[in-house]
């Protein structure tokens, strides 16, 4: 924890990954314009840049009081803004190790603030949201002694004049259970927000928004073994299981940029051939697998398991268990199972307690997410008939149905023209099909069929499930 000498009350650490981001200077003085005590602020960043982006950049925009700090393994670069304090991390961007690496080294610039907000480097804000997001959680202790409030903000996109999608609150909703055993979330509106006093309760969490009391920033840190997706459901395990209780803020704060085209990701730069040149240790790929395998083993995911005291800081707390946090979710990590309440978005109940096994696997609907990847040759070699060439580049539609062991069908999904060429990937057909099974039919193969114009098959191919 950096030591400070003195935090004001309603003093707020914020917490800021960057990665080669040309929305980092705008979001931060949009950030500071727009909040009614800027003073009160200590934004902390790990900026992760290339050489040519430079702290003249910032010089440029009106951010003064340069100084800088030398730590044990970084330089630090300091500057403040209409008396906001702003703290750069100076990471040169072959040198990062991921986004969740980058916030646990924010987080370890805690200063005893009394609150913690985490963004993303590319926002927008509505006005005094620092007065908003302090009231809505202060709001909630009669409920909870740990409230934090979370969600995916809505759109904004700052290639066309920073139009931003909605003015509507939004919250987290289940969206699949990944191959990878990773639970993906989506967003949506807050129904009947007009409606609501106060924030209300949510399964999961956001990397891109999350506000709570200071100590969360130092009782829950993400774990820098972890290098992308898994950091958003194992973080909302590990605060429920440290006693924290998640919310849906009720009132719109601000909106978020998920585009990503118009800057430079960590895949773009960790590549294999970086390794080969010697520019980095390891590429992205085998951090993200290694992240994922972590991540099965702290949840339990399809039965693996890691002794607790192998993750340190970062696992599991002890105030609640996991089995608690999967009752009040509604989803079962070991058995890659849903509650028909987790997929109609229902609000979770608190003080849900687990119930016996057999009741507990009745309530349940398996998750399934099958990859369905073909090369052109394949259906080449399996052509209905002799005159057929190059079925995939010829194909107008397909379908794809889905068996268990027992040939028993799961699903069956029709892949229009439109649907097509988006999935056509050179020379591969290649898309995901997410779905819900009762729980003991889990999928075994699959069968696809490319039809011409006139419905007539062009290929037909079988190909077992991976488990």
């Amino acid at each position: 924890m950096t030591d400070l000498s003195v935090t004001p009350s309603n003093s707020m650490f914020v917490q800021i990954a960057s990665y080669r981001d040309p929305q980092l200077i705008p979001t931060l003085l949009d950030f500071i314009h727009k909040a009614r005590k800027p003073d009160l602020l200590r934004i902390v960043v790990c900026w992760q840049h290339a050489p040519d982006e430079t702290i003249g950049q910032f010089w440029q925009q009106g951010f003064g009081k340069w100084r800088t700090e030398q730590t044990e393994n970084w330089t630090v670069q300091h500057l403040s803004y209409r008396d906001a304090k702003i703290e750069l991390i100076d990471v040169p961007h072959m040198m990062s190790q991921g986004a969740c690496w980058a916030r646990n080294l924010l987080q370890q610039r805690y200063g005893g603030e009394r609150y913690t907000l985490q963004l993303d480097s590319h926002h927008r804000f509505v006005d005094h949201w620092d007065t908003l997001v302090i009231d809505m959680l202060e709001s909630l202790r009669d409920e909870s002694p740990k409230p934090v409030l979370t969600t995916y903000l809505p759109m904004f996109d700052p290639e066309n004049h920073d139009s931003r999608k909605s003015d509507e609150p939004r919250m987290l909703a289940y969206s699949s259970f990944s191959k990878d055993g990773v639970v993906v979330f989506r967003s949506k509106k807050l129904a009947d927000w007009r409606t609501h006093s106060r924030p209300v309760r949510t399964r999961f969490f956001s990397a891109h928004f999350a506000f709570a009391d200071g100590h969360f920033a130092e009782a829950v840190q993400h774990d820098p073994h972890y290098f992308f997706l898994g950091e958003e459901i194992s973080i909302a395990v590990r605060a429920f299981t440290h006693g924290y209780d998640l919310y849906c803020p009720h009132r719109l704060i601000g909106w978020h940029e998920y585009k990503r085209s118009y800057r430079v990701k960590i895949w773009n730069d960790h590549t294999q051939e970086a390794k080969k040149r010697g520019d980095i240790e390891e590429p992205w790929n085998e951090r993200n697998e290694r992240s994922f395998q972590r991540n099965r083993a702290l949840l339990g995911v399809d039965g693996e398991t890691l002794p607790q005291g192998d993750f340190g800081p970062y696992g599991l707390g002890t105030e609640r268990a996991l089995a608690d946090y999967e009752a009040y979710a509604g989803i079962s990590f070991a058995l890659r199972g849903i509650q028909r309440s987790v997929l109609n978005d229902e609000v979770p109940v608190p003080g849900t307690q687990p119930v016996g096994e057999a009741t507990w696997k009745a309530s349940l609907l398996r998750a399934n997410d099958v990859r369905v990847c073909v090369h052109r040759n394949s259906f080449d070699k399996h052509a209905a008939g002799p005159g057929i060439e190059h079925a995939l580049p010829a194909a107008a539609s397909a379908s794809v149905v889905i068996y268990d062991q027992g040939d028993s069908e799961l699903r069956r999904e029709i892949v229009d023209a439109n649907r097509l060429s988006q999935h056509r990937n050179s020379d591969w057909l290649d898309f995901h099909e997410t779905f819900e099974s009762e729980l003991e039919q889990i999928p075994a193969y699959y069968v696809v069929e490319l039809f011409d114009d006139a419905g007539n098959v062009l290929s037909r191919i079988r190909r077992p499930i991976d488990a």
